[in-house]
């Protein structure tokens, strides 16, 4: 039987952590999503480019690339700039990877005509589970920004997106499970795992490593089986958070309510 191992927030081993999602706080992007998970904050903003990489000229098909970055004061510690260095972090680049391959694997890109989708990933604030956030954050994001795109018909709009995704983090400490793990519990787990799933209950990606020791197998898929719980969780969390209705891409000239970042203009609920 699981035991219940003191977490913070008194949260059960099993529970992923409050969530908040705001829609369209920028006021250039196609879409973009502020995603809260705890204490770890993301911003996920989707921009449109009418042409393709040079692969896929004149096929008739489009395609999707993310950049994934955490901002300098996003940690305890301040984390030096990209700009600033030679090269980009090899951690930015591998879950830059994560993200677009996970995000094409749901999309129809043929329906997408010759364009590019780019997907911005800052995180704001760090506490563990950044990647996961980012990717459901910015699949949020992209499913909005479907809704908007204006130069394709809406039959094909309907049908890029062929699945929902959602991402979660999990850790093995001993014989313990836990889900959704923050930066704290990071520390201390023998075994880290990230799932990016479906709705429909699929596997796009797992990634895992043991820190300090191999796991036995039976404790593997329980944590399979937890996380897949999870996921149904998340995913009636997220229908908590409706995307706005209209279609419209947002401007900053628009009357009304303008999605300046801004905490003023941020409409949310907690979960």
């Amino acid at each position: 039987m699981q035991k219940k191992l003191r977490r913070f927030g008194g949260r059960a081993y099993n529970q992923v952590r409050p969530l908040s999602i705001s829609y369209d706080v920028y006021g250039y992007a196609l879409a973009s999503v502020l995603l809260e998970m705890g204490n770890t904050k993301v911003l996920c903003a989707i921009s449109v480019q009418h042409n393709v990489p040079p692969f896929l000229r004149g096929k008739k098909q489009g395609w999707l690339t993310a950049e994934y970055n955490m901002l300098p004061s996003a940690t305890q510690v301040r984390t030096v700039r990209e700009t600033s260095n030679a090269n980009r972090n090899g951690r930015s680049i591998e879950i830059s990877r994560l993200i677009g391959r996970s995000l094409r694997s749901v999309m129809n890109l043929s329906k997408l005509g010759e364009q590019t989708i780019v997907v911005d990933c800052d995180v704001l604030q760090a506490d563990g589970g950044t990647r996961t956030a980012c990717l459901t954050g910015s699949f949020l994001a992209l499913e909005l920004a479907i809704k908007r795109l204006q130069n394709i018909s809406q039959e094909d709009r309907n049908a890029i997106i062929k699945d929902r995704l959602v991402a979660l983090s999990a850790g093995v400490c001993g014989d313990e499970i836990l889900l959704d793990i923050d930066c704290a519990e990071d520390t201390t787990i023998d075994a880290d795992f990230n799932f990016v799933l479906t709705e429909s209950d699929k596997i796009i990606e797992v990634q895992g490593t043991a820190e300090h020791h191999a796991i036995e197998w039976e404790l593997f898929q329980k944590m399979c089986e937890i996380v897949r719980a999870g996921a149904r969780d998340l995913s009636l969390a997220m229908q908590r958070f409706p995307a706005p209705q209209v279609v419209d891409q947002p401007t900053l000239t628009s009357t009304g309510k303008a999605p300046f970042f801004s905490l003023q203009n941020r409409s949310t609920r907690s979960e």
